[in-house]
C-alpha cells in the first residue's frame, strides 16, 4: 500500500507547537501574512510607507526581538526570492525609450552616486582604522543600493517620470560597479586576481549579457507566440527566465541580483504596461515575495548591538552618516548638471539610498574572508535600518508632490482618458482586442471598457441569442479582470449590427471603438464588408479596425502610414495621441511613410508628442510608390498602422478604399486602420505647432 509523507500529518498537535519560536508551518504563514497586512495598515498611521512597517515587524517577531519566528532556511529563500522579484519588476518596469532619451543623464547619475560614495568611503573607512581591502569593499557597500521604495514610485504613479528614471537607470552602473568591486576584492584576498580571473570575468559575463539581451528576448517571442494553454503558463516562462537567468548571473562573475535585474530589462518590451500578464508579476511580487523580502531584512535587526562598545557606535555612526550624505551629494549634483527640481532631488535621494541587497551580499563574504569584524556587521545592520526608512519616507513625500506636478501640467490629448467600446462577436477575437484596447486605455483613465454583442432581433431565438452572447461576454470580463480593469459588458438586440454597434457606442459616450477585422473584403461594400464599412458611416467616434496575427506584445517595429492632409481633420491630435501611446506601451519604434509629405517635419512633430517613442519618417511621392514601396513581405514582428479617413472628410482619398487589402498580407504582424474622430468639437492642443500643407 502507498504512502503519501504529508508534512502537515507528520507535525506534532498545534497545542504543543505554540513554544518560541513557531515551527509549525501552517503557523508560521499565517504570521507572516498577519504581518503582511497589518503592519501597512499600522503605518498608515504615522503616514510612514507600509514597507517600513514589514521591516520593523521582521524585527520585533525575529529571533532579536519576541523570538515569535526564526530566520530559517525557508524566511532567507522566501526573502532571497523577494529580492530578486525586486529588481525584475524594477527592470520590466523602467520606460526603455525614457531611458534612452535621458541615457547620458542616467550614465552621468550612476557615475555620480557611485564614485562619491566609494571615494568618501573609502576616506573615511581608513580614517576607521581599515586597511585598504576592507575600506574599499566597505565603500561598495555605500555606493551600491537597492530599490526599495521602487514601488512607492509605482503606486504614485511617477515610475516613468525623468528623475525616477534616471534613479532606475543609474542603479545599473552602480550596482554593476559595486558587484564587481566586490569580486575583485573577495579575489585578491584568496590570492586569485590574476590574468585567468580578468579573462574569465570579462569572457564570461560577455556571453551572459549577449545570450540575455539578444537570445532572451527571441525565445520569449517564439514562445508567446506559440504557447496555447493560457496565461498561467506565460507566467511560469516569465519566472522561470527570471531565476534562471539570476543562477547564470553568478557564473558570470556578478551576483544574482544584477542577472534578474538584466532579465527584466530583457523583456521589458515583451510585457507591456496595463496587460493582464504584467498584472500578475506586479500583483504577486508585491503580495507575497516582496514583503518576505522585506521581512527577512527586519529580522537581521538586533538593538542589543548598539550596547557592545563604543568602537561600535563609532563605526555605525561613520557608516551611516557616510552612506546618506555621500547618497544626498550624489542627488544634489543633478540640480546643477541636469536642472532638477527640490521634489525630483530628493526622490532620487529616497531611491538611492535604501541599502540591502548587495550591502548585505558584500558584508556576509567579508565576514566570511575575514575581512570584516562585528562592528562592521553591526554598523550594516544599522545602516540598512535606518536608509530603509528615510528612502520610502522621501519617496512617498516628495514623488507625492511629483504626482501633483504631473498632475498640473497643461492638458495633452495622450493623457485623456477613453472611454473604449469592443464589439465582439467571435470567441477567437476576444484577447486579442481586448489586448489593443488595454494597450490604448490611458493609465490615468477610471472609465471601465465595454465589450459589446449584438445578436439578431428574431423573437423565436432571442433568449438563444442572447444566452450565447452573455458567455461570449463573461469570457471578455474574465479576461480584462486578469488586467485589474474594469469592465462593463453590453448586449444590444437590433435588426443591423452596424447600427447596434453605433447605438451602443453613443449610449456609452464612447470615445473609441475598436472592432476587429479578419482581412477579407466583401465586394459589395468599398474597405473592409458590410458591418464594419457601415460603422464607419454611422459613428464619427476614433475607430481601430484591427487584424490580429501574432500577440502584440512581440511587436518591435510600428509601420505608420499618413497620406497627405490628415494633419487637417479634426481628429489628427487624437489619432497621434493613440499611435505614440501604442508603441510607447509596446517599446516599440514607428516608422513612418508620409504620402506627399514632408518627412523631416513630420518626424519632428511626432517626436514632440507625449509619450515617448522613437519616430522616424521617410517621404514616398504618391500611393502608385507606396503601393510598390509595402508590397514586399515584412517580419512577424512589425505592425503596420495606417492613419486612414473616412470618405468624404478633407483626407480622404480613393486610394485609401484599397490600401487595408493591400496591405494586409505583407505584415506578418497584423494591421491597424485608424480611422480619427469627426465629432465637432475640436480638441485640446497639444503645444505642437500644425504642419504646413504637404
Amino acid at each position: 500500500m502507498w504512502c503519501v509523507d504529508d508534512p502537515l500529518r507528520n507535525q506534532a498537535p498545534l497545542g504543543h507547537d505554540l513554544s518560541l519560536p513557531f515551527t509549525h508551518p501552517v503557523l508560521i504563514f499565517a504570521s507572516a501574512m498577519v504581518i503582511f497586512l497589518m503592519a501597512p495598515l499600522l503605518m498608515q498611521l504615522f503616514r510612514l510607507p507600509g514597507i517600513v512597517g514589514i521591516i520593523l515587524a521582521g524585527a520585533i517577531v525575529g529571533p532579536n526581538g519576541f523570538n515569535l519566528l526564526e530566520r530559517d532556511s525557508t524566511i532567507v529563500l522566501l526573502g532571497a526570492v523577494g529580492l530578486l522579484y525586486l529588481m525584475f519588476m524594477a527592470g520590466v518596469e523602467i520606460d526603455l525609450h525614457g531611458f534612452r532619451r535621458h541615457r547620458n543623464r542616467s550614465i552621468g547619475f550612476g557615475a555620480l552616486t557611485f564614485l562619491i560614495p566609494q571615494g568618501v568611503g573609502t576616506i573615511v573607512m581608513r580614517f576607521l582604522g581599515y586597511d585598504w581591502p576592507a575600506a574599499i569593499l566597505i565603500a561598495s557597500m555605500f555606493a551600491s543600493h537597492t530599490l526599495l521604495s521602487y514601488p512607492i514610485a509605482l503606486r504614485l504613479g511617477v515610475g516613468k517620470q525623468r528623475a525616477v528614471t534616471t534613479a532606475v537607470g543609474g542603479t545599473i552602473i552602480t550596482d554593476t560597479a559595486a558587484l564587481l568591486v566586490l569580486a575583485i576584492i573577495a579575489a585578491s584576498t584568496t590570492g586569485d586576481l590574476d590574468g585567468a580571473f580578468w579573462f574569465r570575468l570579462v569572457a564570461a559575463l560577455s556571453i551572459y549579457l549577449m545570450a540575455i539581451w539578444f537570445g532572451l528576448p527571441r525565445l520569449a517571442r517564439w514562445f508567446f507566440r506559440n504557447e496555447k494553454t493560457g496565461n498561467v503558463a506565460e507566467y511560469v516562462f516569465v519566472m522561470a527566465a527570471l531565476f534562471v537567468g539570476a543562477f547564470f548571473a553568478e557564473f558570470a562573475g556578478v551576483e544574482a541580483i544584477v542577472g534578474a535585474f538584466f532579465v527584466g530589462l530583457a523583456l521589458n518590451r515583451l510585457l507591456p504596461e496595463g496587460g493582464p500578464l504584467s498584472n500578475r508579476i506586479h500583483f504577486v511580487g508585491e503580495a507575497v515575495f516582496i514583503p518576505f523580502f522585506l521581512l527577512s531584512v527586519g529580522m537581521l535587526v538586533d538593538v542589543r548591538v548598539f550596547t557592545a562598545s563604543s568602537q561600535a557606535w563609532l563605526v555605525t555612526g561613520g557608516m551611516v552618516g557616510t552612506v546618506v550624505l555621500t547618497k544626498f551629494a550624489a542627488a544634489f549634483a543633478t540640480r546643477g548638471f541636469f536642472g532638477y527640481s527640490k521634489a525630483e532631488v530628493w526622490t532620487i535621494f529616497g531611491l538611492t539610498v535604501p541599502q540591502a541587497a548587495a550591502t548585505l551580499a558584500a558584508t556576509l563574504i567579508g565576514i566570511q574572508i575575514g575581512l570584516f569584524d562585528d562592528a562592521v556587521l553591526n554598523g550594516a545592520i544599522a545602516m540598512i535600518v535606518f536608509t530603509v526608512m528615510i528612502g520610502p519616507w522621501a519617496v512617498g513625500k516628495f514623488g507625492r508632490a511629483l504626482a501633483l506636478e504631473e498632475e498640473e501640467k497643461p492638458y495633452q490629448v495622450a493623457d485623456a482618458p477613453e472611454r473604449i467600446l469592443v464589439p465582439v462577436g467571435n470567441p477567437k477575437s476576444v484577447e486579442p482586442l481586448l489586448n489593443l484596447a488595454l494597450l490604448l486605455r490611458s493609465d490615468r483613465s477610471q472609465e471601465p471598457i465595454f465589450p459589446l454583442t449584438v445578436v439578431p432581433n428574431d423573437d423565436r431565438r432571442a433568449l438563444e441569442y442572447v444566452a450565447t452572447a452573455e458567455r461570449l461576454l463573461r469570457h471578455a470580463v474574465d479576461y480584462a479582470a486578469g488586467a485589474d480593469v474594469p469592465v462593463t459588458p453590453l448586449t444590444r438586440v437590433d435588426h443591423n449590427f452596424a447600427s447596434g454597434i453605433a447605438r451602443g457606442a453613443t449610449e456609452t459616450r464612447a470615445s473609441m471603438i475598436v472592432i476587429g477585422w479578419d482581412g477579407r473584403r466583401s465586394r459589395r461594400f468599398s474597405v473592409f464588408g458590410s458591418v464594419l464599412d457601415q460603422v464607419l458611416e454611422f459613428t464619427r467616434q476614433q475607430v481601430l479596425v484591427f487584424k490580429s496575427s501574432v500577440p502584440l506584445n512581440t511587436v518591435e517595429t510600428l509601420h505608420l502610414i499618413v497620406p497627405a492632409a490628415s494633419e487637417r481633420m479634426i481628429g489628427f491630435d487624437g489619432a497621434s495621441a493613440t499611435v505614440k501611446r501604442l508603441a510607447a506601451r509596446l517599446g516599440a519604434r514607428i516608422e513612418g511613410l508620409t504620402v506627399g509629405g514632408d518627412a523631416e517635419r513630420w518626424t519632428e512633430r511626432m517626436n514632440a508628442m507625449p509619450p515617448e517613442a522613437p519616430v522616424r519618417f521617410q517621404s514616398v511621392p504618391d500611393f502608385e510608390a507606396l503601393s510598390t514601396r509595402i508590397r514586399q513581405p515584412m517580419r512577424s514582428t512589425d505592425l503596420c498602422l495606417l492613419l486612414s479617413a473616412r470618405e468624404g472628410s478633407i483626407a480622404f482619398d480613393p486610394a485609401l478604399k484599397d490600401l487595408p487589402s493591400e496591405i494586409a498580407p505583407s505584415f506578418g504582424g497584423g494591421l491597424v486602420v485608424l480611422y480619427p474622430s469627426e465629432d465637432g468639437q475640436t480638441e485640446p492642443a497639444t503645444g505642437v505647432s500644425p504642419l504646413p500643407p504637404g
